[in-house]
């Protein structure tokens, strides 16, 4: 605060209690008449291991946007795990967001429903890509802030720390007094493109490029946020969709040891990496697909990101019409199970990894995908339309499917049941299941609050529980609608994760009493308009589905 203490009106009247140990106060009761952004030569300065970098104080909350957590990966960096930053003179500029990693963005804002809903943020894209976000009550006060490390979604493939307006931090820092840090790192086949068969000492880690970035980046954190105001010995990593199955894989690897305490995974899950003998021969078919020896992997690093990206998935899609799927998904880029960084066998399997000391809460939304939403004849789907559709999709006896989920269910229509069955229970329920065989404790939520926009068919959809969980249903409007019903389970949800990265257990005074999840019981804290624990709700249905 050295340097701005006279400025102690309006916004900083509130900057300066928060500091001191007051109760942090709600957005709406910052003085609106008064001024809500500072900036200046010595406003929100901060030190880290590289170099200063100055951000801004935004209704009381000091921001740092594109901070370097690495060098840029491009050129001989290219496949390579990060690279530190080099340190820099003087303060520099962390007041707008890094380069989002290299990814096809094209054609994303024409689906017109789509952009008006989630409205994604896409800015630059480069491989100078690993940068971070910080938003804190303080700086370097001494007071040891429990911290959250946000993950983004979008698979091993797309997107960025800030490609909601859900993925802001300023809320639940203000709301929880805590750190809040995003992220970006390389994804598809610029970071996960397994060049270990072609050259198995230069490029042996080449297959885990993106997800040694996160590693990297918690490193940036343990060793910079007591300058935020943060506890590097509290870190809790949490992402959604993409971002929980990254959340999964960090958690399993042993070289996390100490850079994370507690885990979230959102409507994404694995319990396994892709097979390295897969990886290793699909580098190859791509050095094959580019017409090149060995000897001139430089060629594949200097190639434009967007011309690379093109040929890998060409190699890959080549690969998989000839020899099958990998593990994942056909054509997949993702984390691969080296032995090294990455387990081979199944995640948590071992009793005594560090990840058996790791609490996590697991959570889906009880429909993901809403095909309705601008579709409207779905809603008029019958049963046997039903039966048909969920075949098609599953692949698997429909009739048997939808019966035990009527059975489960039996107030729901077709299309409700739909979504459901298409919900991503079935791979938490894995993860749940795994992770419960180490000696951390485990809790599982289900978010079923139906937002009331597109006519009610929007439903508990995929991305929809992150506002909530993150003290954002005001920012993100077209997911809420915004008011006082979202907002209010936002608090339960909201009060939930304060406790969770606290204490490593969710229980707190606004929700009922969240018991552990043991394979037994199948302890399920429901989240909607009135939260209540259900016990294995599904799991005759799930077992159809399995079948």
């Amino acid at each position: 605060m050295k340097g701005i203490s006279l400025l102690c009106t309006g916004v900083f009247v509130y900057a300066l209690s928060a500091c001191s140990g007051a109760k942090p106060q709600q957005p709406d009761s910052v003085l609106q008449d008064e001024q809500q952004l500072y900036i200046g030569d010595s406003i929100a300065v901060a030190q880290t291991q590289y170099g200063k970098v100055r951000g801004y104080i935004l209704r009381g909350i000091y921001t740092f946007c594109g901070i370097p957590y690495g060098a840029s990966t491009a050129g001989e960096n290219r496949f390579m795990p990060p690279r530190e930053p080099e340190p820099w003179e003087g303060i520099r500029p962390a007041v707008f967001w890094g380069d989002t990693a290299p990814q096809i963005t094209e054609g994303k804002y024409r689906n017109t429903y789509s952009t008006f809903t989630d409205h994604w943020n896409y800015y630059d894209v480069s491989e100078d890509c690993l940068m971070l976000n910080v938003w804190t009550p303080a700086l370097a006060d001494g007071k040891k802030r429990p911290v959250l490390v946000w993950i983004h979604g979008g698979g091993f493939t797309n997107g960025n720390g800030i490609e909601q307006d859900s993925y802001r931090g300023e809320n639940l820092s203000r709301y929880g007094d805590i750190v809040f840090v995003s992220l970006n790192h390389r994804l598809g086949p610029i970071g996960f493109s397994d060049f270990s068969g072609v050259d198995d000492e230069k490029f042996a880690e080449s297959g885990n490029a993106g997800i040694l970035d996160l590693v990297a980046g918690l490193k940036w954190v343990h060793n910079n946020i007591a300058q935020f105001g943060g506890d590097p010995g509290n870190v809790t990593i949490m992402g959604q969709s993409g971002g929980g199955a990254k959340v999964c894989t960090l958690v399993a690897m042993a070289e996390t040891k100490g850079l994370l305490h507690k885990a979230v995974a959102l409507s994404g899950n694995i319990t396994g990496a892709i097979d390295n003998n897969y990886s290793a021969e699909l580098g190859k078919a791509i050095l094959k697909e580019a017409g090149l020896q060995p000897s001139q992997m430089n060629k594949l690093q200097q190639m434009p990101w967007l011309d690379y990206i093109a040929l890998a998935n060409r190699a890959a899609a080549k690969y998989d019409k000839q020899h099958g799927g990998n593990g994942m998904r056909r054509g997949a880029f993702g984390p691969v199970g080296d032995g090294f960084h990455i387990p081979m066998d199944t995640f948590y399997s071992d009793p005594e990894a560090p990840s058996a000391g790791i609490p996590m809460l697991f959570s889906t939304t009880t429909c993901e995908f809403s095909m309705s939403r601008d579709n409207a004849a779905l809603e008029k789907m019958d049963r046997a339309q039903l039966v048909e559709t969920v075949g098609k999709m599953k692949g698997k006896d429909g009739e048997k499917i939808v019966a035990a989920y009527e059975k489960a269910f039996p107030d729901k229509k077709p299309i409700e049941l739909l979504g459901l069955i298409m919900s991503s229970r079935e791979e938490v329920m894995k993860a749940v299941n795994a992770k419960v065989q180490q000696s951390a404790p485990v809790y599982l939520a289900w978010f079923g609050w139906e937002p009331p926009l597109f006519d009610g068919r929007m439903r508990a959809f995929h991305c929809l529980d992150i506002s909530f969980w993150l003290k954002n249903t005001d920012v993100m409007l077209t997911h809420t609608g915004g008011g006082k019903r979202p907002r209010d389970l936002s608090t339960k949800m909201t009060d939930a994760l304060l406790s969770f990265m606290r204490t490593g257990n969710p229980n707190c005074a606004s929700l009922p009493e969240w018991p552990r999840y043991t394979p037994d019981e199948g302890a399920t804290m429901m989240l909607n308009d009135r939260c209540e624990v259900v016990y294995a709700p599904d799991r005759e249905a799930l077992k159809a589905l399995a079948e």
